[in-house]
Protein backbone atom coordinates (compact mmCIF):
# COMPACT_ATOMS: atom_id res chain seq x y z
CA UNK A 1 0.00 0.00 0.00
CA UNK A 2 0.90 3.47 -1.15
CA UNK A 3 1.50 5.81 1.91
CA UNK A 4 1.77 9.45 1.65
CA UNK A 5 5.19 10.43 2.38
CA UNK A 6 5.66 13.44 4.86
CA UNK A 7 6.98 16.53 3.79
CA UNK A 8 11.12 16.31 5.23
CA UNK A 9 13.16 19.33 5.91
CA UNK A 10 15.24 20.78 2.99
CA UNK A 11 18.88 19.36 2.97
CA UNK A 12 21.75 21.32 3.54
CA UNK A 13 23.10 22.76 0.38
CA UNK A 14 25.73 20.30 -1.62
CA UNK A 15 28.86 22.30 -2.82
CA UNK A 16 29.11 20.36 -5.85
CA UNK A 17 27.11 20.44 -8.74
CA UNK A 18 24.39 18.10 -9.25
CA UNK A 19 23.72 16.40 -12.83
CA UNK A 20 20.72 18.24 -14.63
CA UNK A 21 17.14 16.28 -14.62
CA UNK A 22 16.60 17.62 -17.83
CA UNK A 23 13.81 19.66 -19.30
CA UNK A 24 11.27 20.54 -16.45
CA UNK A 25 11.57 22.26 -13.14
CA UNK A 26 14.88 21.18 -10.81
CA UNK A 27 14.34 19.49 -7.82
CA UNK A 28 15.25 22.65 -5.95
CA UNK A 29 12.67 24.45 -7.76
CA UNK A 30 9.64 21.80 -6.83
CA UNK A 31 10.48 22.05 -3.42
CA UNK A 32 7.88 24.16 -1.11
CA UNK A 33 9.80 27.37 -0.20
CA UNK A 34 7.13 27.72 2.48
CA UNK A 35 6.84 24.43 4.50
CA UNK A 36 4.59 27.52 7.20
CA UNK A 37 2.63 28.22 4.49
CA UNK A 38 1.67 24.34 3.66
CA UNK A 39 0.67 23.52 6.77
CA UNK A 40 -1.85 25.85 7.29
CA UNK A 41 -3.07 24.84 3.87
CA UNK A 42 -3.57 21.58 5.23
CA UNK A 43 -4.83 22.96 8.49
CA UNK A 44 -7.22 24.28 5.90
CA UNK A 45 -8.75 21.58 4.01
CA UNK A 46 -9.30 19.90 6.80
CA UNK A 47 -11.46 22.21 8.40
CA UNK A 48 -13.33 22.61 5.30
CA UNK A 49 -13.42 18.82 5.40
CA UNK A 50 -14.44 18.93 9.40
CA UNK A 51 -17.50 21.78 7.97
CA UNK A 52 -18.87 19.75 5.09
CA UNK A 53 -19.13 16.52 7.45
CA UNK A 54 -20.97 18.40 10.10
CA UNK A 55 -23.43 20.44 7.24
CA UNK A 56 -23.91 16.65 6.33
CA UNK A 57 -24.96 15.43 9.64
CA UNK A 58 -27.17 18.30 10.62
CA UNK A 59 -28.91 18.13 7.01
CA UNK A 60 -29.20 14.12 6.70
CA UNK A 61 -28.61 12.96 9.62
CA UNK A 62 -31.08 11.31 11.85
CA UNK A 63 -32.23 13.52 14.97
CA UNK A 64 -30.17 12.33 17.12
CA UNK A 65 -26.74 12.46 14.39
CA UNK A 66 -28.36 16.57 13.94
CA UNK A 67 -28.41 17.08 17.44
CA UNK A 68 -24.55 15.66 18.27
CA UNK A 69 -23.93 17.83 15.11
CA UNK A 70 -25.51 21.18 16.14
CA UNK A 71 -23.68 20.27 19.75
CA UNK A 72 -20.04 19.69 17.66
CA UNK A 73 -20.89 23.24 15.80
CA UNK A 74 -21.54 24.89 19.13
CA UNK A 75 -18.31 23.62 20.79
CA UNK A 76 -16.25 24.68 17.71
CA UNK A 77 -17.10 27.59 17.02
CA UNK A 78 -16.53 28.68 20.48
CA UNK A 79 -12.94 28.33 19.59
CA UNK A 80 -11.90 31.12 17.97
CA UNK A 81 -12.86 33.98 15.20
CA UNK A 82 -11.57 31.68 12.51
CA UNK A 83 -13.68 29.13 13.29
CA UNK A 84 -16.92 31.33 13.65
CA UNK A 85 -16.32 32.39 10.33
CA UNK A 86 -16.09 28.92 9.00
CA UNK A 87 -19.12 27.65 10.16
CA UNK A 88 -21.38 30.84 8.96
CA UNK A 89 -22.54 29.22 5.57
CA UNK A 90 -25.76 28.16 4.35
CA UNK A 91 -25.12 24.71 3.96
CA UNK A 92 -24.45 25.15 8.36
CA UNK A 93 -26.56 27.91 9.20
CA UNK A 94 -30.06 27.14 7.19
CA UNK A 95 -30.09 23.22 9.03
CA UNK A 96 -29.28 24.65 12.31
CA UNK A 97 -32.37 27.28 11.48
CA UNK A 98 -34.49 24.59 10.93
CA UNK A 99 -33.95 22.53 14.07
CA UNK A 100 -35.22 25.84 16.16
CA UNK A 101 -39.29 24.42 15.55
CA UNK A 102 -38.55 21.20 16.30
CA UNK A 103 -41.09 19.73 18.86
CA UNK A 104 -37.52 17.88 20.35
CA UNK A 105 -36.16 19.92 23.32
CA UNK A 106 -32.42 19.00 22.51
CA UNK A 107 -32.78 19.97 19.07
CA UNK A 108 -33.97 23.29 19.58
CA UNK A 109 -31.36 23.55 22.52
CA UNK A 110 -28.74 22.84 20.71
CA UNK A 111 -29.40 24.78 17.74
CA UNK A 112 -29.77 27.99 19.51
CA UNK A 113 -26.84 27.54 21.25
CA UNK A 114 -24.94 26.65 17.93
CA UNK A 115 -26.56 29.57 16.60
CA UNK A 116 -25.44 32.13 19.34
CA UNK A 117 -21.98 30.93 19.27
CA UNK A 118 -21.46 31.47 15.43
CA UNK A 119 -22.80 34.89 15.70
CA UNK A 120 -21.09 36.18 18.85
CA UNK A 121 -18.11 38.90 18.22
CA UNK A 122 -19.08 38.82 14.76
CA UNK A 123 -21.30 41.05 12.66
CA UNK A 124 -21.10 39.79 9.60
CA UNK A 125 -22.18 36.32 10.84
CA UNK A 126 -25.21 38.01 12.81
CA UNK A 127 -26.54 39.60 9.26
CA UNK A 128 -26.47 35.85 7.78
CA UNK A 129 -28.03 34.35 10.62
CA UNK A 130 -30.91 36.59 10.38
CA UNK A 131 -31.09 36.90 6.47
CA UNK A 132 -31.54 33.49 6.81
CA UNK A 133 -34.89 33.37 8.68
CA UNK A 134 -34.05 33.04 12.25
CA UNK A 135 -36.08 36.04 13.36
CA UNK A 136 -39.83 34.29 13.10
CA UNK A 137 -38.65 30.70 14.84
CA UNK A 138 -36.75 32.93 17.79
CA UNK A 139 -39.62 34.76 18.30
CA UNK A 140 -42.17 31.83 18.79
CA UNK A 141 -39.33 30.44 21.01
CA UNK A 142 -39.67 33.53 23.08
CA UNK A 143 -44.03 33.27 22.80
CA UNK A 144 -44.28 29.76 23.50
CA UNK A 145 -41.10 28.18 24.70
CA UNK A 146 -40.21 26.69 28.35
CA UNK A 147 -38.15 28.88 30.29
CA UNK A 148 -34.83 27.70 29.43
CA UNK A 149 -35.69 27.68 26.10
CA UNK A 150 -37.03 31.28 26.08
CA UNK A 151 -33.99 32.57 27.94
CA UNK A 152 -31.44 31.07 25.37
CA UNK A 153 -34.13 32.50 22.60
CA UNK A 154 -33.85 36.13 24.34
CA UNK A 155 -29.75 36.17 24.61
CA UNK A 156 -30.08 35.01 21.12
CA UNK A 157 -31.84 38.21 19.90
CA UNK A 158 -29.68 40.65 22.31
CA UNK A 159 -26.91 39.22 20.16
CA UNK A 160 -28.56 39.51 17.07
CA UNK A 161 -30.21 43.10 17.64
CA UNK A 162 -26.30 44.68 18.15
CA UNK A 163 -26.24 44.77 14.61
CA UNK A 164 -27.88 48.17 13.06
CA UNK A 165 -28.92 46.07 9.80
CA UNK A 166 -30.76 43.64 12.01
CA UNK A 167 -32.55 46.38 14.43
CA UNK A 168 -35.70 46.55 11.68
CA UNK A 169 -36.04 43.12 10.97
CA UNK A 170 -36.10 42.67 14.90
CA UNK A 171 -38.24 45.54 16.04
CA UNK A 172 -40.88 45.01 13.55
CA UNK A 173 -40.97 41.23 14.18
CA UNK A 174 -43.54 41.25 17.22
CA UNK A 175 -39.99 40.65 19.47
CA UNK A 176 -40.46 43.50 21.80
CA UNK A 177 -43.29 42.69 23.81
CA UNK A 178 -42.44 39.46 24.36
CA UNK A 179 -39.06 40.91 25.78
CA UNK A 180 -41.04 43.10 27.53
CA UNK A 181 -42.57 39.82 29.27
CA UNK A 182 -39.04 38.28 30.19
CA UNK A 183 -38.33 41.79 31.45
CA UNK A 184 -41.19 41.16 33.78
CA UNK A 185 -40.89 37.42 34.72
CA UNK A 186 -37.86 36.14 33.36
CA UNK A 187 -34.79 34.84 36.07
CA UNK A 188 -32.42 37.98 36.61
CA UNK A 189 -30.42 36.81 33.29
CA UNK A 190 -33.26 36.81 31.37
CA UNK A 191 -34.03 39.93 32.53
CA UNK A 192 -30.80 41.76 32.00
CA UNK A 193 -30.30 39.96 28.69
CA UNK A 194 -34.51 41.49 27.60
CA UNK A 195 -33.41 45.47 28.85
CA UNK A 196 -30.07 44.81 26.37
CA UNK A 197 -32.17 43.47 23.74
CA UNK A 198 -34.67 46.51 23.89
CA UNK A 199 -32.32 49.10 24.34
CA UNK A 200 -30.43 47.43 21.42
CA UNK A 201 -33.87 47.75 19.31
CA UNK A 202 -34.01 51.21 20.55
CA UNK A 203 -31.72 52.77 18.53
CA UNK A 204 -33.51 51.68 15.06
CA UNK A 205 -33.17 54.59 12.63
CA UNK A 206 -36.93 55.04 11.53
CA UNK A 207 -38.22 54.91 15.86
CA UNK A 208 -41.66 53.82 14.49
CA UNK A 209 -40.05 50.58 13.62
CA UNK A 210 -39.65 50.21 17.95
CA UNK A 211 -43.21 50.78 20.25
CA UNK A 212 -42.22 49.79 23.73
CA UNK A 213 -45.09 48.80 26.18
CA UNK A 214 -45.55 50.86 29.35
CA UNK A 215 -45.61 47.24 31.04
CA UNK A 216 -42.05 47.80 31.05
CA UNK A 217 -41.68 50.96 33.57
CA UNK A 218 -41.93 49.02 36.92
CA UNK A 219 -39.72 46.21 36.29
CA UNK A 220 -36.94 48.73 34.74
CA UNK A 221 -37.72 50.96 37.80
CA UNK A 222 -36.82 47.60 40.21
CA UNK A 223 -33.84 47.03 38.04
CA UNK A 224 -32.85 50.59 38.45
CA UNK A 225 -33.16 50.76 41.99
CA UNK A 226 -31.12 47.48 42.81
CA UNK A 227 -28.39 48.45 39.79
CA UNK A 228 -24.65 49.97 40.55
CA UNK A 229 -25.58 53.79 39.24
CA UNK A 230 -22.38 53.82 37.03
CA UNK A 231 -22.98 50.64 35.46
CA UNK A 232 -23.78 50.28 32.08
CA UNK A 233 -27.15 48.43 32.90
CA UNK A 234 -27.79 51.94 34.41
CA UNK A 235 -27.40 53.48 31.09
CA UNK A 236 -29.70 50.91 29.07
CA UNK A 237 -32.22 50.98 31.71
CA UNK A 238 -32.59 54.79 32.00
CA UNK A 239 -32.35 55.37 28.29
CA UNK A 240 -35.41 53.14 28.13
CA UNK A 241 -37.39 54.65 30.63
CA UNK A 242 -36.44 58.10 28.98
CA UNK A 243 -38.57 56.85 25.84
CA UNK A 244 -41.27 55.83 28.37
CA UNK A 245 -41.36 59.09 29.62
CA UNK A 246 -42.58 60.24 26.47
CA UNK A 247 -46.43 59.11 27.12
CA UNK A 248 -48.40 60.11 29.66
CA UNK A 249 -49.07 56.59 30.57
CA UNK A 250 -45.38 55.91 30.87
CA UNK A 251 -45.37 59.12 33.49
CA UNK A 252 -47.39 58.10 35.68
CA UNK A 253 -45.92 54.71 36.12
CA UNK A 254 -43.26 55.56 36.86
CA UNK A 255 -43.92 58.66 38.99
CA UNK A 256 -45.88 55.79 41.04
CA UNK A 257 -43.68 53.32 41.33
CA UNK A 258 -42.21 53.81 45.04
CA UNK A 259 -38.78 55.13 44.99
CA UNK A 260 -38.90 55.57 41.20
CA UNK A 261 -37.73 59.45 41.22
CA UNK A 262 -35.38 58.47 43.87
CA UNK A 263 -33.40 56.59 41.87
CA UNK A 264 -33.63 58.95 38.78
CA UNK A 265 -32.60 61.77 41.31
CA UNK A 266 -29.75 59.25 42.67
CA UNK A 267 -28.43 58.34 39.12
CA UNK A 268 -27.85 61.73 38.50
CA UNK A 269 -25.58 62.44 40.76
CA UNK A 270 -24.04 58.51 40.97
CA UNK A 271 -24.56 57.72 37.42
CA UNK A 272 -22.18 57.85 34.27
CA UNK A 273 -22.52 60.69 31.84
CA UNK A 274 -24.87 59.14 29.77
CA UNK A 275 -27.42 58.07 32.48
CA UNK A 276 -27.61 61.30 33.85
CA UNK A 277 -28.45 62.68 30.39
CA UNK A 278 -31.20 60.15 30.44
CA UNK A 279 -32.64 59.90 34.35
CA UNK A 280 -32.32 63.90 33.77
CA UNK A 281 -34.63 63.57 30.73
CA UNK A 282 -37.04 61.79 32.46
CA UNK A 283 -37.49 64.31 34.87
CA UNK A 284 -37.55 66.95 32.40
CA UNK A 285 -40.53 65.24 30.72
CA UNK A 286 -42.68 64.72 33.71
CA UNK A 287 -42.10 68.17 35.09
CA UNK A 288 -42.96 69.58 31.44
CA UNK A 289 -46.13 67.80 30.66
CA UNK A 290 -47.85 68.82 34.18
CA UNK A 291 -45.04 71.06 36.77
CA UNK A 292 -48.01 71.30 39.29
CA UNK A 293 -48.60 67.92 39.01
CA UNK A 294 -45.19 66.30 39.19
CA UNK A 295 -43.00 69.71 40.57
CA UNK A 296 -43.23 68.31 44.48
CA UNK A 297 -42.80 65.20 43.78
CA UNK A 298 -39.50 65.70 42.36
CA UNK A 299 -38.47 68.18 45.09
CA UNK A 300 -39.39 66.07 47.57
CA UNK A 301 -36.32 63.85 46.11
CA UNK A 302 -33.93 66.59 46.66
CA UNK A 303 -32.38 66.44 43.24
CA UNK A 304 -31.12 70.50 43.32
CA UNK A 305 -27.51 69.86 44.33
CA UNK A 306 -27.24 67.07 41.15
CA UNK A 307 -29.07 68.98 38.81
CA UNK A 308 -26.43 72.20 39.46
CA UNK A 309 -23.68 69.81 39.21
CA UNK A 310 -25.21 68.27 36.00
CA UNK A 311 -25.51 72.38 34.66
CA UNK A 312 -22.00 72.16 34.62
CA UNK A 313 -20.24 68.64 34.64
CA UNK A 314 -22.79 66.80 32.47
CA UNK A 315 -23.13 66.21 28.19
CA UNK A 316 -24.22 68.78 26.25
CA UNK A 317 -27.53 67.70 26.30
CA UNK A 318 -27.59 66.99 30.03
CA UNK A 319 -26.64 70.39 30.76
CA UNK A 320 -29.51 71.81 29.16
CA UNK A 321 -32.25 69.64 30.50
CA UNK A 322 -30.52 70.19 33.93
CA UNK A 323 -30.88 74.14 32.91
CA UNK A 324 -34.51 73.88 32.08
CA UNK A 325 -36.07 71.49 34.59
CA UNK A 326 -34.19 74.40 37.21
CA UNK A 327 -36.31 76.70 35.66
CA UNK A 328 -39.37 74.62 36.10
CA UNK A 329 -38.37 73.64 39.52
CA UNK A 330 -37.81 77.15 40.67
CA UNK A 331 -40.61 78.68 43.18
CA UNK A 332 -41.75 82.06 41.02
CA UNK A 333 -42.61 83.55 44.47
CA UNK A 334 -40.52 86.62 44.85
CA UNK A 335 -40.52 86.06 48.99
CA UNK A 336 -39.23 82.42 48.78
CA UNK A 337 -36.40 82.92 46.09
CA UNK A 338 -32.91 82.14 46.93
CA UNK A 339 -30.83 84.83 47.95
CA UNK A 340 -27.22 84.92 45.89
CA UNK A 341 -24.90 84.01 49.21
CA UNK A 342 -27.59 81.04 49.72
CA UNK A 343 -26.56 80.09 45.97
CA UNK A 344 -22.67 80.34 46.38
CA UNK A 345 -22.80 78.43 49.71
CA UNK A 346 -24.96 75.64 47.82
CA UNK A 347 -23.08 75.63 44.83
CA UNK A 348 -19.26 75.21 47.04
CA UNK A 349 -20.80 72.54 49.16
CA UNK A 350 -21.81 70.65 46.09
CA UNK A 351 -18.34 71.57 44.29
CA UNK A 352 -16.74 70.02 47.80
CA UNK A 353 -18.33 66.75 48.16
CA UNK A 354 -18.20 66.29 43.88
CA UNK A 355 -14.30 67.38 43.13
CA UNK A 356 -12.58 67.90 46.83
CA UNK A 357 -11.60 70.92 48.74
CA UNK A 358 -9.10 71.54 46.24
CA UNK A 359 -11.11 72.05 43.30
CA UNK A 360 -14.28 72.97 44.78
CA UNK A 361 -13.53 77.41 44.80
CA UNK A 362 -13.13 76.56 40.42
CA UNK A 363 -16.18 73.99 40.38
CA UNK A 364 -18.77 76.40 42.19
CA UNK A 365 -17.45 79.42 40.51
CA UNK A 366 -18.57 77.76 37.26
CA UNK A 367 -21.55 76.48 38.32
CA UNK A 368 -22.30 80.13 39.27
CA UNK A 369 -21.43 81.86 36.13
CA UNK A 370 -23.35 79.01 34.15
CA UNK A 371 -26.79 79.95 36.36
CA UNK A 372 -26.11 83.29 36.09
CA UNK A 373 -25.72 82.96 32.25
CA UNK A 374 -28.62 81.10 32.34
CA UNK A 375 -30.77 83.56 34.06
CA UNK A 376 -29.68 86.67 31.58
CA UNK A 377 -30.77 84.68 28.28
CA UNK A 378 -33.85 83.44 30.62
CA UNK A 379 -34.61 87.44 31.06
CA UNK A 380 -33.51 88.60 27.29
CA UNK A 381 -36.12 86.12 26.34
CA UNK A 382 -38.50 87.74 28.41
CA UNK A 383 -38.33 90.71 27.57
CA UNK A 384 -38.58 90.46 23.44
CA UNK A 385 -41.50 91.18 22.09
CA UNK A 386 -43.89 88.39 20.55
CA UNK A 387 -43.89 88.41 16.92
CA UNK A 388 -47.24 88.64 15.26
CA UNK A 389 -48.27 85.68 13.38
Amino acid sequence: MCQNPKPSPAPNPDPSPSPSPGPGPSPSASRNPNPGGEERWRGDLKKQALVQDLARRLSGGDMSTRVQAAREVRKLARASAKSRSAFAVAPVVQPLIAMLPSPDHDAREAALLAILNIAVRNEANKDKIVKSGAVPHLVELLRSGKNSLRELATAAVLTLSASTPNKPTIATSGAVPLLVEILISGSIQGRVDAVTALYNLSSCEDSSNFILPSEAAKPLLALLKDSKRYSKFAEKATGLLEILSRTEEGRTLISEFDGGILSLVETIEEGSLLSAEYAVGVLLSLCSSCREKYRELILKEGPIPGLMLLTAEGTKKARERAHNILDLLRDDSKKKKVASKDLEILAFDIATRVDGPVKAAATAKRIMEDMVRRDRELTITKLQPKRCR
